[in-house]
């Protein structure tokens, strides 16, 4: 077949034949968790860490997940497999697995709710939407604020389909008639302590050499991140958690706020899954601004890393 696949509920078929009903559950209240992963040279990368995310996240927003991780593995396998040899040369996918509860019985008249729903779809990766987070660097704006918290019912560490207040996000950043008007960055949205969240990537500062974390549940559970602690043990980086207040770098210190750090960072980094690393070369907040030099060390170090991971050269991946 020469056409991209997807596999939905138990059977591979074709990518445009693929669809929910309008009463799945995913449709009707948007109750859908779902994972993101990549390939390099064609194989998924740290895929364990992402059935494992998948798997948890599933049970605590009570999504059935009745497949095994064997099972999983092998469909997600087969799927890459297939449509990875369907790409230009130099190519790489991207996954992405899905569940929701499944149909609503009460739409379409019957007593009982689901099946669930399981899926896989793949995408190739779109190295021109980062290409010019390593030609440039990374712009990051503020576009408001969001009181996500570790104790709320949907806490933020859950990875969900939901993208709507991001969507609200990047439009605000766009509209020139908003106070956060900076087009064309990547929206960043605080919570209520200041802590700081994308929706591609996870941001890390680095202060004094050493590459700090935000505190874990304050934002989307990040694999990337974990890469990149992974890459400073090998490397001799520095690396910690820590209470970051990214209010302190967006204009004066209110005299009642207090941080666990004064935040002051050399330089801000970016982690993903779709461009792993990107150094950040400006972070906006209203008419506050501060620019950081590029490449930053710390970034040069780590990118350097990541790529004699994975035996590929990442930066000319997207800019090659």
């Amino acid at each position: 077949m020469t056409t991209p696949l997807a596999y939905l509920n138990g059977r591979f078929l074709p990518f445009t034949e693929a669809a929910l009903p309008l009463h799945d559950a995913g449709f009707v209240s948007g109750a859908t968790i779902v994972d993101n992963a990549r390939t390099f040279r064609h194989k998924l990368f740290r895929w364990p860490d992402h059935l494992a995310r998948f798997r948890r996240d599933c049970a605590a927003c009570f999504v059935p997940l009745n497949a095994t991780d064997e099972y999983l593995t092998a469909t997600a396998e087969e799927l890459v497999a297939h449509n990875a040899a369907l790409l230009p040369p130099n190519g790489e996918l991207q996954l992405v697995t899905f569940a929701t509860p499944g149909p609503l019985g009460f739409y379409s008249g019957e007593v009982n709710n689901g099946p669930p729903t399981i899926g896989m779809v793949t995408y190739p990766l779109p190295f021109a939407r980062y290409r010019r987070f390593f030609t440039e660097g990374a712009a990051l704006a503020v576009a408001g604020t969001q009181s996500s918290d570790p104790d709320d019912l949907l806490p933020p560490r859950i990875k969900h389909r939901s993208r709507l207040f991001w969507h609200i996000a990047d439009k605000t950043l766009n509209d020139p008639t908003s106070r956060y008007y900076s087009p064309g960055a990547v929206p960043v949205v605080l919570d209520r302590v200041g802590t700081a969240d994308t929706a591609i990537a996870c941001v890390l500062a680095v202060v004094d050499d050493t590459v700090i974390y935000p505190l874990p549940d304050r934002v989307q559970d990040s694999i990337s991140a974990k890469v990149v602690a992974d890459l400073c043990a090998t490397i001799g980086l520095k690396h910690r958690t820590e209470s970051l207040d990214f209010r302190q770098i967006c204009g004066p210190n209110e005299g009642n706020r207090k941080s666990a750090i004064a935040l002051d960072p050399s330089e801000l980094l970016l982690a993903g899954t779709g461009f792993c690393v990107a150094g950040v070369r400006r972070f906006a907040c209203s008419e506050h601004v501060r620019d950081y030099p590029r490449p930053g060390r710390v970034f040069s170090r780590l990118l350097t890393a990541w790529s004699d991971l994975v035996g590929v050269d990442i930066a000319k991946q997207f800019t090659g």
